[in-house]
Formats: structure tokens, C-alpha cells, sequence
């Protein structure tokens, strides 16, 4: 779900309270425009499809990677270890090798037919045409070497150097299903530091990435719609509670459609839409029963990865990254082990939109690596894969850790809801409401989950951190503590310790 061919956002919060947006999202290669692709139809939902799968399968699906690049410069200006320490982990799990984990392996015999179709990726994930199974050992030996190309001249070597060009070669090497990507679009290739995002929430500053991300914007805007009701007192899961929820998605995804993407492409009103002011103006446009009307959504994978991490320092990351679709491209370069990107399918394969394919436009996002404060003092950081998902799911979070009062776990493993506009989506434990909500004119669908596993950190007044993962996914809390012990305490091997 995640590698040096992808691309992703970073959301760093330093401890001089500084917020960077590290932006290595992929972009269009130089040479694409927007009729590359043939789409298989105008109207929803299979508008963002595309004639043989181009944008979605093979070298024809490969957007210019930015992950490796924005990686090595987060940790060139801010890391306080040294890169060969930070890269070494990586080194050795692909050398000596992992034992594969069951959500691994169903993903395998997930893609198994399409990764059959290319001999490289087929034979490190299906030897002998059998899908890894749990407990397997996967051992990554070319792409140890390429990690340790990488330890050597950082993101040169795939931006330009030797992994660079074998990328760009495989990318080439078939006639008819040759892709855009060039050695000169991986050379060209610069990480964007933006300015993040904050909006305001009942005395809480919250803090996401500006565009091409959606989150900063749009979470900011729905909190704002949200802040005149008594939330908390609507009470968590009831029928009213989840009708305003719904509307308020429903009115993120209406203006998301109408100004989205890259800023450097699209005109994003951004102090409007997060203004309290525009606010105001939404009100008239939430509703007592729910219409259903068929939207044109864009679309992105839910194979995403997240990661959220912070120090006694008050320094964290929170971040979101991929190579979009679950083994992306679902090919591997020759001799690297590289898996490449197919983050051309997030493109709109139809000329004359505003997601239309152009050359250097990064591609959309719904990622929301987000960090809230209270009073200038860090209180919460979370984030979560998903695809369209996400940032609807963050914003429940975040409503529910502030309005509900909710513990951290409780918080990021309540049940959640999704809709466009077209259908709403909840997941099982929401049943009771089912009826309830269809009499309000939603159509219902109960789901398994909605967007994917979330993970958070708090911070707590006595400067204690609470790490919470949540059941959707494979994820898990990490803490690593050191110092001296308390004075007076002693601890002897098979004793107890008296004062625990």
C-alpha cells in the first residue's frame, strides 16, 4: 500500500509550534494530457473507468512519484538522527525478511490475477503461481540493494540516478502499453511545502493540509456548520445525531465538487470556505429529509497507509501515504523490487474537468494527517486510510473526542458514517437506526467499516502521550520510553517490585 514510487502528505507540527505540510503527492508526467485514456462511460459510477483498465493497471497508470523525495527532505531539515540510521530498519526487513501476516496474504490472492501478469512481482509474491500464505517469509533481497542505493544518494537515486532509470525503462519497454512517465519527470520532481490549514471548534484550533488535500478545508468548513448545535446533546449514534452528520458530508462533498484539486490548476476559495461566514450561508442548505440524486464522484483507492508519531519535545508527524491502489500498479521494475504507483486512476479520464489529466497537475486527495490544539497546547493528532473516506471519518473523530467527550480509543473506533450525497453508508453497529434514518429519506447501507483503521495520539496536561488504534486494520500503538528510575526503587530479576 505504500513504497518509494507513491506519494503522500506529511503533516509536521515542531516543537517551536511551527505546522509544515510536506506535499509529495504524484503528479501527471509531462507528456500526458487529457485524452490519453478512453473512458468507458459519461455518467456515474463508472465515469472514472477507463478502456482496459489504462489508468489503473500497468505503466499506463503511473503518475510521477514523490514519496521518496518528500521523505529525505522532511528528514534532511527536521530528523535528529542520522539518515543512515533512520533507512537501516527498512534495510534489514528486506534483507532477512518478514513473516507475512494474514491481512497480507489476503491481499495477495486479492490481486493474485492481475500480479500473475507480470513475471517479477509474480515471482516474489506467488512463487510457483501460489499466493504467499500467513507465516510465509517474504525476503526482498533487490530491493535491500535498492534501499542501500538510496542510503547513499538519497532521493537522487530514484529522482535521477540508477533507480530513476530503470523505472523510466520498464515504463517504456512495451510498445502499446508504454506509459508517460520519463526519466526527466522523476529528475524534475519537486516536494511542495505548503502552509497547513486551521480552522476553530468550540475553543479547539484544528489543523490539516490546503490543497490539492481536502481536509483542512473541508474539515474546517463542516465544523463550522456543526458549531451551532448542541452536538453532545443530539447524544452519539441517535437518529438526529447521525441525519445532521449526514447533511454536513453531504455539503463538504457538494463544495469539494465544485472547487477541488490542485491549486495550481483550480481556483480554491479557501478563506471562504473555511470562514465562519460561509458557514452561516450552509445553514439554508441543510435539510430535514435527505434527497437522493446521483453525483459524479471522483474517486480514490482505499489502500492507503498512516502513521502518526510524536516525542516528549512536542514534535509530531502525522502522515498519509501510498501508492494508491493495493500493489499499485501491480508490476515490480527489474532488479529493484520497486512497486510502481497507479495514480493516474485518480484522474478524471474525460477532457474538460476539473480533475481532467494535465501535465504536472497533482492528482486530488481526500488525506487528513490532522492535528488539533487547546489554548496553543497540542491535544490530539489522528489520521486513517480510506480514500474518499477519510477526512468524513476524521471529522467524526474529532467531533467525538470534543462534543461526545470520549476517550481517545473510544473515539477513533466509534461507528462511522460516509455519504456523497447518494446513499448513506454506516457500519453495523448503527442498525438500530436504520429504519429510522431510510424513513428520512436516506438509502441505507450497512457496511463492514467505513474508511480505515484510524490512529491517534493524545496529549495530556501531565505530559503523558495515549496512543489509540483502532479494529478496522492491522494497526498497532508503539511507545518507546527511557530515564533513569525513580529514586528508591530498586527492580531484581523474578522479584516484584514493592512500590509498583
Amino acid at each position: 500500500m505504500v513504497g518509494i514510487a507513491g506519494g503522500g502528505l506529511a503533516h509536521v507540527r515542531l516543537a517551536d509550534g511551527r505546522h509544515l505540510i510536506f506535499d509529495g503527492m504524484a503528479l501527471a508526467p509531462a507528456s500526458t494530457h487529457p485524452e490519453i485514456y478512453d473512458p468507458v462511460s459519461d455518467e456515474p459510477p463508472d465515469h472514472m473507468e477507463t478502456l482496459g483498465r489504462r489508468s489503473a493497471l500497468g505503466p499506463t497508470s503511473v503518475a510521477v512519484p514523490g514519496n521518496l523525495a518528500a521523505w529525505c527532505q522532511m528528514q534532511s531539515d527536521h530528523g535528529a538522527l542520522p539518515f543512515s540510521d533512520v533507512i537501516a530498519p527498512a534495510i534489514k526487513l528486506a534483507e532477512r525478511g518478514f513473516a507475512i501476516t494474514p491481512y497480507l496474504s489476503g491481499a495477495i490472492h486479492e490481486a493474485a490475477e492481475d500480479l500473475s501478469l507480470d513475471k517479477e512481482i509474480a515471482k516474489l509474491l506467488m512463487p510457483g503461481g501460489t499466493p504467499l500464505a500467513a507465516s510465509d517469509r517474504l525476503v526482498q533481497g533487490d530491493f535491500a540493494t535498492a534501499l542501500r542505493e538510496i542510503e547513499s544518494r538519497g532521493a537522487s537515486a530514484l529522482h535521477g540516478g540508477a533507480l530513476g532509470t530503470a523505472l523510466a525503462d520498464r515504463i517504456a519497454t512495451e510498445d502499446k502499453h508504454a506509459g508517460w512517465l520519463t526519466l526527466n519527470d522523476l529528475r524534475d520532481y519537486k516536494v511542495k511545502l505548503r502552509d497547513a490549514i486551521t480552522g476553530s471548534y468550540r475553543g479547539y484550533e484544528i489543523v490539516g493540509p490546503p490543497p490539492p488535500a481536502s481536509s483542512g478545508v473541508h474539515i474546517a468548513q463542516m465544523l463550522n456548520i456543526l458549531e451551532p448545535y448542541d452536538v453532545g446533546g443530539l447524544g452519539f449514534g441517535t437518529v438526529e445525531a447521525v441525519h445532521l452528520m449526514a447533511e454536513v458530508i453531504r455539503i463538504g462533498f457538494e463544495d469539494r465538487r465544485a472547487a477541488s484539486g490542485d491549486p495550481e490548476f483550480i481556483d480554491v476559495p479557501v478563506e471562504k470556505l473555511i470562514s465562519k461566514q460561509f458557514a452561516q450561508d450552509c445553514q439554508p442548505r441543510l435539510r430535514s429529509v435527505a434527497i437522493q440524486r446521483p453525483v459524479q464522484s471522483g474517486y480514490e483507492s482505499s489502500d492507503t497507509t498512516h502513521v502518526t508519531v510524536a516525542d516528549a519535545q512536542g514534535n509530531v508527524v502525522s502522515a498519509t501515504h501510498t501508492i494508491n491502489g493495493i500493489f499499485g500498479a501491480r508490476f515490480m521494475v527489474p532488479g529493484t523490487g520497486i512497486i510502481p504507483n497507479n495514480y493516474m486512476m485518480n484522474f478524471d479520464p474525460h477532457p474538460g474537468r476539473a480533475l481532467s489529466v494535465a501535465p504536472g497537475k497533482r492528482v486530488p486527495t481526500s488525506m487528513a494527517p490532522m492535528i488539533a490544539l487547546k489554548n496553543g497546547a497540542l491535544a490530539f493528532a489522528l489520521g486513517l486510510p480510506g480514500g474518499l473516506r477519510i477526512f468524513p471519518s476524521a471529522l467524526q473523530a474529532i467531533v467525538n473526542l470534543i462534543d461526545h467527550k470520549m476517550t481517545l480509543q473510544e473515539a477513533i473506533e466509534a461507528p462511522r458514517i460516509w455519504t456523497e450525497g447518494y446513499g448513506l453508508e454506516i457500519e453495523q453497529a448503527l442498525t438500530p437506526v436504520e429504519n429510522a434514518l431510510g424513513a428520512l429519506g436516506h438509502t441505507v447501507r450497512r457496511m463492514p467499516h467505513v474508511g480505515g483503521g484510524m490512529n491517534a495520539i493524545a496529549f495530556h496536561d501531565d505530559g503523558l502521550l495515549e496512543g489509540a488504534a483502532c479494529w478496522r486494520a492491522d494497526g498497532t500503538v508503539a511507545a518507546l520510553g527511557g530515564g533513569r528510575a525513580r529514586p528508591g526503587i530498586r527492580f531484581w530479576p523474578g522479584r516484584a517490585p514493592d512500590n509498583p
